[in-house]
């Protein structure tokens, strides 16, 4: 009896038929997991994902790229708007890591090695929000709360403990974070840096509901240290 299959495809590092190895064949290389997480909030051009990541180089974004699509995470494809524009974009598969991305980071923030005021990406910051959400501190609450940072739009919407975040239409929030970069606001949410000294160091600015704003920014927050 052949007791063990052809693993060459499946097994590739580890020969390890455990799910938790075969992800990591999938997703385990330097910088595939950042260039799902990137993706994650929807299509993105290839200098957009080099602009998010300015430590990768061009060379190792297209090989990521291409490992992601041939393992059926991402695909290429044109925006509807701009036909002759190549875009990246998840498959419904690739979104489905999402929990994954989640878990890790709170387990990361977890340890006192983690400094949540280091350089991230716009997307990093939205998609924390979700992760380090606290839905108790937000009963009752259902709003909508634009950002914009670093020139990129999103919108989050609160209401009935959920939080969704989608790219785009930061003018319809009540309330409207403005931030020449992410680590801005990852210093209020994350840091405890009032709002009064960001504006007047960090270049933060809040349009519409200050109230609101304010309120917002208060239901997050990082997991106790564990080591």
């Amino acid at each position: 009896m052949k007791l063990l299959k052809d693993t060459t495809l499946h097994g590739r590092w580890y020969d390890d038929a455990c799910g938790t190895a075969f992800g990591l064949e999938l997703i385990g290389e330097r910088w595939s997991l950042l260039v799902v997480r990137e993706l994650m909030l929807g299509p993105r051009r290839f200098s957009d994902l080099r602009a998010s990541l300015p430590s990768i180089s061009a060379k190792v974004l297209t090989e990521r790229l291409a490992g992601l699509e041939a393992n059926g995470l991402l695909r290429r494809t044109t925006l509807a708007a701009l036909a002759s524009v190549q875009v990246y974009e998840l498959t419904q598969w690739g979104y489905a890591a999402e929990p994954l991305l989640q878990e890790l980071g709170r387990w990361a923030a977890m340890s006192s090695g983690h400094d949540p005021l280091l350089p991230l990406s716009p997307v990093s910051l939205m998609l924390s929000l979700r992760t380090m959400f606290d839905p108790e501190k937000a009963v009752g609450l259902e709003a909508r709360i634009g950002f914009i940072v670093a020139g990129e739009e999103f919108l989050v919407e609160t209401a009935e403990g959920r939080l969704p975040v989608r790219r785009g239409s930061s003018d319809l929030g009540e309330a409207v974070f403005i931030a020449p970069a992410a680590p801005v606001l990852a210093a209020l949410l994350y840091a405890d840096v009032s709002v009064e000294e960001l504006e007047l160091d960090a270049g933060l600015e809040i349009r519409g509901d200050r109230g609101l704003a304010q309120r917002f920014a208060a239901m997050f927050e990082l997991p106790p240290k564990l080591a």
